[in-house]
């Protein structure tokens, strides 16, 4: 159904002209229309004109949120913190936490280093709490054991101490002073073992007191002999039984051989090849010269046998304790003999004598009958001795008359042991 349209309204129908002024008229219509749209289109739900003053705080509201926040974290810190006390004296005081003796202490990776040595390091801390052990201070005056190459220290709650020992690797003995060591590959010096034996030569031109720096060239090179001896499954390094590196320009090598021990000097370099020379021709020498002493193969094209050796360096000798010692850890014989200079006439006074009861037992046990005979002998001359005195104070000897045999047999000097004779007959 169509709508019905309605008729258009005039602005003259619907506000009709004055009589008056018209333009004043108009002007004023206007202004009655505007302000009735102004009341029209105001919303009864507007706040009244008049302000309403509102208390506000000193602090804004960021601020109180934050300042808060803080209060309840240091709420929670203090609560921590008391919690953190009462644990701290708990754990400071309680039996728990304290170790009672050695069998709270773990020790692992030892071997040449004894329970004993350890214990001098770790036995302050028995009766101390578990967790005021110095780890740190521990494991360092552990590494000072010598044959400590590193160690490590752990705590374990409530109140065992675990000690884990790395020992050191010994490449070669050593000769310092008058006694012999074991010796690694950077130069520590450690003492020999009671269990364990080795076969490895001994060093020469090591000496006491010196610094682990000077060391550490002389067993690069020699671990550098050792590796050429050894290179190609050659195996020459376990025939030594001394290398003197006193002089890194020039090793020298002592061979052992059951038909004497040969020195021999391989210079500074190519020391496979000048040994592999000398392993050629050993019979060779052996049947041209009398006794061979020395070989000189340092030179490439020239060989010198039993060069004069007048600079050699002089060994002190060991003490009986120090050759038992190095014996049983595996020290080759032809290593614990001092060898002398042929050509120097001085030798050194022996630091201690056996008797044949010393060298053999067993013989001397076999010969009941020798003691009677050494009483016998002193009284023979005792019953002699008073014959002859008055002859003595009588008659004077003149000046310059040899003295009779008897009297030349009593003066003899007794006879030198073995030890003290062998030094004289010249070097082994």
């Amino acid at each position: 159904m169509a709508r019905k349209p309605s008729p258009t309204i005039l602005q003259e129908e619907l506000y009709p002209p004055y009589a008056g002024n018209s333009a004043s008229a108009r002007e004023e219509l206007d202004d009655a229309r505007l302000v009735d749209l102004d009341v029209a289109e105001e919303s009864p739900f507007l706040r009244g004109q008049k302000r309403v003053s509102a208390r506000r705080g000193s602090l804004p509201k960021k601020t109180v949120n934050r300042v808060m926040w803080a209060c309840f974290a240091l709420g929670i810190l203090g609560v921590g913190a008391v919690i953190a006390i009462a644990v701290y004296n708990y754990g400071e005081h309680s039996w728990r936490f304290r170790i009672e003796s050695s069998d709270n202490i773990e020790v692992t990776g030892i071997e040449n280093v004894t329970k004993a040595q350890i214990m001098e390091v770790m036995g302050a801390d028995i009766g101390r709490n578990t967790f005021f052990v110095p780890l740190t201070q521990q494991k360092a005056q552990l590494e000072q054991i010598p044959w400590v190459e590193s160690a490590s220290v752990m705590r374990f709650v409530p109140n065992r101490l675990k000690v884990e020992i790395h020992e050191r690797t010994p490449v070669a003995f050593a000769r310092v002073g008058p006694r012999i060591f074991l010796i690694d590959a950077v130069g520590t010096l450690m003492e020999l073992p009671q269990k364990h034996k080795y076969s490895f030569p001994v060093i020469l031109g090591m000496n006491p007191g010196e610094p682990l720096s000077t060391r550490i060239p002389r067993m690069k090179a020699y671990n550098e002999l050792v590796q050429q001896l050894d290179s190609g499954g050659a195996r020459y390094s376990q025939d030594l039984s001394e290398v003197d590196l006193s002089d890194l320009d020039n090793l020298k090598v002592r061979v052992n051989n059951p038909q004497g021990d040969v020195l021999v000097e391989l210079g500074s370099i190519d020391y496979l090849k000048r040994y592999r020379t000398y392993v050629s021709h050993v019979q060779e020498w052996r049947q041209q010269f009398q006794k061979l002493e020395s070989v000189n193969l340092r030179y490439d094209n020239q060989v010198i046998v039993n060069p004069d050796m007048e600079g050699k360096p002089k060994q002190p000798t060991l003490s009986v304790a120090a050759a038992k010692a190095a014996a049983a850890a595996g020290v080759k014989p032809a290593a614990l003999i001092t060898h002398l200079n042929p050509h120097d006439r001085s030798i050194p006074k022996p630091a201690f004598e056996l008797t044949e009861k010393k060298l053999d037992p067993k013989a001397a046990a076999k010969k009941p009958a020798a003691r009677p005979r050494t009483k016998k002998a002193p009284a023979r001359v005792v019953k002699s001795a008073p014959r002859k005195e008055p002859a003595r104070h009588s008659k004077p000897k003149p000046y310059g008359k040899k003295p009779s045999a008897a009297v030349a047999a009593n003066t003899t000097s007794p006879k030198p042991s073995p030890a003290v004779a062998r030094p004289s007959t010249g070097p082994n």
